[in-house]
């Protein structure tokens, strides 16, 4: 599954993109534990990322498959 790293999660991750190996469908909730669990440096900013499927916002418990576009998108402040 490619995944898309924005701001504060892209300078976590090293990269703005990844192509991050999912077993099975999951949920939203499930892909970010797993990502963080794979990237520990998320795990203190976990409960204030949100998730994107295919460009859209994802609820906690929406589906994710493999062939899904993720982004992981921090909370946005500015002016």
């Amino acid at each position: 599954m490619r995944v898309l790293a924005f701001a504060g999660v892209r300078d976590v991750l090293g990269e703005g993109e990844l192509e991050f190996p999912l077993p099975g469908p999951c949920t939203a909730s499930e892909l970010l534990a797993r990502v963080c669990d794979r990237y520990p440096g998320l795990v203190p900013y976990r409960g204030s990322l949100r998730v994107a499927v295919n460009g859209t916002y994802a609820d906690p418990g929406d589906p994710v498959q493999g062939g899904d576009e993720v982004a992981l998108i921090p909370p946005v402040a500015g002016g």
